[in-house]
C-alpha cells in the first residue's frame, strides 16, 4: 500500500477527503467546442458509426482525441490536485476510485472554483448533442441526459477489474474516457488494456445461454483523451480490466511514475420517467439479467468444472477395504491397515490420538482447522519436485492434455485436474505414481482419510466426496466469490502444494504445527532432530518488504451480505479498519468490499472484537498445509486474482464432502431428514463451489 500511495502522490493526488458541496447549475451551452474540432462532422460520425457496426467480439467503439487538448489537461490537473481516491479491493476488483462524478452538482462554490473543468467536461459527456451522436454512432437509442453515472479510477500496479457484463439497472452504453499522461504515452506492455470477451452457446434446447469464452479476442490499450465504449448487452458484453503490471527489475526505472492508468468511467442510461423515450418497466427487466445475478445463479450446464461426487460403496473408490466391517460399511475408527494407508502420505505426528482429539476440540470450536506440515517429509519434496516441473512446463503431452481451464471467467478461471479413475500401479506402495495424481484420485477420496477426518471434525458423520488439483497462474486466474446454497453443510479441504514464496504466509495464523514446542509460541516454526525440514521450505519467511506489492492467490470464506448492510458507497468505520459496502462504479455491480490491503487475513478476532471484516477463514498460497473449514449455507468463497508479479503459480488439490449427520455428541433429531435430502440432492450433480 505504501508504494501505491507513493505512485499517487508522484501524480500529485491528494489524499484528503473532500467535503460535502452543495447544489451547482449546470452551463445551458451545447458544449461542442469542448469536444475535438471536427467530432461532429456527419463524414466522422458516419466513420465511427460504420466501425463499430462490424467490431467483433461484440459492438464496441474508440474515440481517438475525443476533447479539447486543453480541456483534457486542465481536468487531469484538477483530478490530481484536489480529489482524494479510496482503495477498494473485492473478489473481482482492485482500484483506487473517487466518489461519484455524477453528485458534482452537490458542489459548494469554494469548491467550484477549483474543479471547473471538471464539471464542463462532466456537463460536455452528458450534453443533448454528444447523447444524440452517441446514440446514432452505438444505434442504442435515446440516452438519458438526467441521470448521470461517473467516477474516476486509478489503477496502480497490481490493480485490475475482472469479467463481467455491466448489466446493472438501466446502463444502456458504458464508456472509459482515458486521462492517462499526454506527456508520457501509454505502453502497451503495462498491462490495462479494456478487453473484450467472445461469448457462446451452452446448454441445449430451450435452456441454451450465452457464456463467455475463457480467452479475451480483442485488447483497448489505454491511450490519453481516448473513449472507448459498448452498448451495455445482457449476457454478451463481458469485459475486464487487465492488471496494471508492475515494473521488472530489468526495465527503466523511470516507467513506475508512468503505470498510473487514470480514467473516467461511466455509463448512459435509458430514459428516465419524464425524458423522451422513457418506457416503464424496463428497469426492472434489465436488473434480472446482471452479470451479478448470473454468478449468484446455478447454471451447471455452463460450468467447468462440474464436481463428481462418489460414495464409498462405490467399486472404484480408492482405499476401498481399509478398515471396513464385514458389511463393508466403514467403521470410525482408524485401523492398523488405515495407519499404513495413511502413512504414505501424512505427517505421523498427524495420526497420534493426543493430536487427533486436539484437532477435533480445535474444530469444534471454530469449525477450521490450519495444519502446517501436513504431509510426510518424503511425500512432500515429490510433491515439491513435481509442481515445480509442472510450472516450468517439463511435463508431456498426455499430462497437458489432462489439465482444463475452467470457465466462464465471469464465474472463475483456472487449470484443475480431474481425478483419475486409474488404480496406482503400486498398491502395497501408492506413493510411487504422480504425486499430485496421487493426492486428487486415491489419498484424499479414499476410506482411511474420511475416517481420519470424520474423527479431526467430532466424528461428522461425511457421505460423498469430489475432489480436484487446481493451479491458478500469475496474471490470469482467480475464483469470484459464490455462494453455498445446499441445505446441509459440508466440510471442505485444501491440501496446499504451492512451492514458490511471498504469498504472506508468514502473516497466517497456523493452527497447529507439529514442529512447534507447546510452551513457545514464538519459535513455532523452528525445525525438530527428527523431522527433516527439506519439505518446509515453503514456509519459510517471506515477510514482503515495505516496496513490495501484494500478489492475491490466498482463499477466502466470507459471511454473505446481512440485510442491514449500508447503502452502496458508505464508509462505515470500525476500529482501525474501513469496510465499504459496495460500489457500482467498476461495472461489476454492488459486492462486499474488504480490507483495502488484503493479502492475508487474520481469523483471531483478539484485541479487534469490535471489528468485522467479513472474512470468516482465510489461507495464503502455502507449501505443505491443510485447511479444513465446516461451510454453513450462504457462505461465500472465492481465490483471489493471482497478480503477474506473483513469484509462482497457485497449486492447490481440494475435496468437498457432504456431511449427512450432526456431530455425534449431538441430537440424533432430524439426522434421519438430514440423510434423506442427501440422496435426493446425489441424482442431480451440482456444479463446482
Amino acid at each position: 500500500m505504501k508504494r501505491h500511495n507513493e505512485i499517487l502522490e508522484a501524480e500529485g493526488v491528494s489524499s484528503e477527503p473532500v467535503a460535502k458541496k452543495r447544489a451547482l447549475q449546470r452551463n445551458g451551452n451545447d458544449h461542442q467546442s469542448d469536444f475535438r474540432h471536427g467530432l461532429f462532422d456527419q463524414d466522422r460520425l458516419e466513420q465511427y458509426a460504420s466501425e463499430y457496426a462490424t467490431s467483433k467480439p461484440y459492438k464496441h467503439g474508440v474515440i481517438p482525441e475525443l476533447l479539447d487538448p486543453t480541456l483534457l489537461r486542465n481536468v487531469r490537473e484538477e483530478i490530481s490536485n484536489n480529489l482524494s481516491f479510496t482503495p477498494k479491493e473485492t473478489d473481482i476488483y482492485k482500484i483506487y476510485q473517487s466518489g461519484d462524478l455524477a453528485n458534482l452538482d452537490g458542489l459548494d462554490d469554494s469548491a467550484l472554483k477549483i474543479l471547473p473543468s471538471l464539471v464542463v467536461l462532466r456537463n460536455a459527456l452528458y450534453s443533448a448533442p454528444f447523447r444524440e451522436y452517441l446514440a446514432k454512432v452505438t444505434n442504442s437509442g435515446p440516452l438519458s441526459g438526467g441521470k448521470t453515472d461517473m467516477a474516476v479510477n486509478v489503477y496502480t500496479p497490481t490493480s485490475h477489474l475482472l469479467c463481467h457484463d455491466d448489466v446493472i439497472g438501466t446502463r444502456r452504453v458504458s464508456y472509459i474516457l482515458y486521462l492517462t499522461d499526454p506527456d508520457r504515452p501509454w505502453k502497451p506492455e503495462w498491462g490495462g488494456a479494456l478487453r473484450l470477451y467472445p461469448t457462446r452457446k451452452t446448454g441445449s434446447g430451450s435452456s441454451k445461454t450465452l457464456t463467455p469464452w475463457h480467452e479475451h479476442t480483442t485488447s483497448i490499450p489505454p491511450s490519453s483523451n481516448q473513449l472507448a465504449f459498448f452498448a451495455v448487452q445482457p449476457g454478451q458484453s463481458f469485459h475486464d480490466v487487465e492488471e496494471v503490471y508492475a515494473r521488472k527489475d530489468d526495465e527503466p526505472e523511470e516507467d513506475d511514475g508512468g503505470r498510473v492508468r487514470m480514467a473516467i468511467s461511466g455509463w448512459y442510461h435509458i430514459p428516465q420517467e419524464g425524458e423522451e423515450g422513457y418506457e416503464e418497466g424496463v428497469e426492472d427487466a434489465e436488473a434480472e439479467k446482471s452479470s451479478l445475478a448470473q454468478l449468484q445463479a446455478k447454471d451447471s450446464a455452463s460450468e467447468i468444472p462440474a464436481l463428481k461426487w462418489i460414495t464409498h460403496a462405490d467399486d472404484d473408490i480408492p482405499g476401498e477395504g481399509f478398515g471396513e466391517n464385514e458389511d463393508n460399511s466403514p467403521d470410525t475408527e482408524l485401523t492398523e491397515a488405515d495407519l499404513n494407508f495413511l502413512l504414505h502420505f501424512m505427517n505421523p505426528r498427524y495420526l497420534t490420538p493426543d493430536t487427533v482429539l486436539e484437532l477435533a476440540e480445535d474444530f469444534s470450536e471454530n469449525s477450521s482447522l490450519r495444519l502446517a506440515l501436513f504431509l510426510s517429509n518424503n511425500f512432500a519434496n515429490r510433491i515439491r519436485d513435481r509442481v515445480e516441473s509442472l510450472e516450468k512446463g517439463r511435463i508431456d503431452q498426455s499430462l497437458k492434455s489432462s489439465w482444463q481451464v475452467a470457465r466462464p471467467p465471469h464465474k472463475h478461471r483456472y487449470l484443475f485436474q480431474s481425478p483419475s479413475t486409474v488404480e496406482p500401479v503400486n498398491e502395497q506402495n501408492p506413493t510411487k505414481v504422480d504425486p499430485v495424481e496421487a493426492l486428487n484420485s486415491y489419498f484424499l477420496p479414499s476410506v482411511p482419510f474420511k475416517k481420519w477426518l470424520s474423527l479431526v471434525t467430532g466424528k461428522l458423520e461425511l457421505g460423498a466426496v469430489a475432489t480436484l488439483a487446481r493451479r491458478f497462474r500469475r496474471g490470469k486466474d482467480y475464483t469470484l466469490a459464490t455462494s453455498y446454497n445446499e441445505p446441509d453443510p459440508r466440510v471442505e479441504v485444501c491440501v496446499g502444494i504451492t512451492p514458490s514464496t511471498g504469498w504472506g504466509g508468514d502473516d497466517a495464523e497456523i493452527d497447529h504445527d507439529p514442529q512447534a514446542p507447546a510452551d513457545a509460541d514464538e519459535t513455532q516454526n523452528a525445525p525438530t532432530d527428527d523431522y527433516n525440514d527439506d519439505s518446509a521450505k515453503g514456509l519459510e519467511s517471506t515477510q514482503e518488504k515495505p516496496e513490495e506489492l501484494a500478489v492475491g492467490g490466498y482463499e477466502a470464506y466470507m459471511a454473505g451480505d446481512d440485510d442491514d448492510d449500508e447503502e452502496d458507497g458508505n464508509e462505515i468505520e470500525k476500529g482501525k479498519e474501513h469496510i465499504i459496502a459496495g460500489s457500482s462504479h467498476t461495472g461489476a455491480g454492488k459486492r462486499r468490499i474488504t480490507k483495502a490491503d488484503p493479502a492475508v487475513y487474520h481469523q483471531s478476532n483478539e484485541g479487534r472484537e469490535d471489528e468485522d471484516d467479513g472474512i470468516l477463514f482465510s489461507q495464503p498460497a502455502s507449501f505443505n498445509t491443510l485447511s479444513i473449514v465446516l461451510r454453513d449455507k450462504g457462505t461465500l468463497r472465492f481465490v483471489k486474482y493471482v497478480s503477474a508479479t506473483a513469484k509462482g503459480d497457485r497449486w492447490d488439490v481440494c475435496g468437498w464432502w457432504r456431511v449427512e449427520g450432526e456431530r455425534s455428541d449431538e441430537s440424533d433429531e432430524g439426522d434421519e431428514e438430514g440423510a434423506e435430502s442427501i440422496e435426493e440432492e446425489e441424482e442431480e450433480e451440482p456444479s463446482a463451489s
